[in-house]
């Protein structure tokens, strides 16, 4: 394994990245999300997104190919102190190969200026809880109900400072 990690250029990259958010979701979040909405995100659709959502994204390459991303930012507003890890996807053959904390750690980075960063995840996602337990994020007792996807989420923050 010979992980690269970078910022996504070429067309190749981009419809790499597409295709980790695609194949992740129907690998982790089939039983926990609607398979209606499973049924509804395609390749093509992920493709879309990738192309229309290229800031703030470090993909993960194993050689030639994209096997995960982190996506980061501040949707709060930039006059906001909390920094958000948006996404953090990899493949289902690189769990527990430390790729996922990689992705993390870089993420963390480009937020560097944040004393607080915060992140969402499937309430019913135990295996997504303990890896984001495992590099400091906690619950905050927040959660919401996604109408789009049917199921909960909780927010989990990192308090740096």
């Amino acid at each position: 394994m010979s992980i690269t990690l970078k910022k996504p250029k070429t067309d190749d990259e981009i419809k790499g990245k597409a295709y980790v958010h695609w194949k992740s979701w129907h690998e982790a979040y089939t039983g926990l999300v609607s398979q209606e909405y499973l049924d509804k995100l395609t390749l093509d659709k992920c493709e879309k997104m990738a192309y229309s959502w290229l800031d703030n994204v470090i993909i993960a390459k194993d050689e030639d190919r994209v096997v995960g991303f982190v996506a980061y930012g501040n949707r709060e507003g930039e006059s906001s102190a909390t920094g958000e890890i948006i996404a953090l996807y990899i493949l289902s053959e690189y769990y527990g190969t430390g790729l996922g904390r990689q992705l993390m750690e870089a993420g963390l980075e480009q937020l560097a200026e944040y004393p607080q960063i915060c992140l969402w995840v499937l309430k019913d996602n135990k295996r997504a809880i303990r890896f984001y337990e495992k590099c400091s994020f906690c619950p905050d007792g927040e959660e919401m109900y996604n109408s789009n996807i049917n199921a909960a989420e909780i927010k989990m923050i990192l308090n740096r400072f």
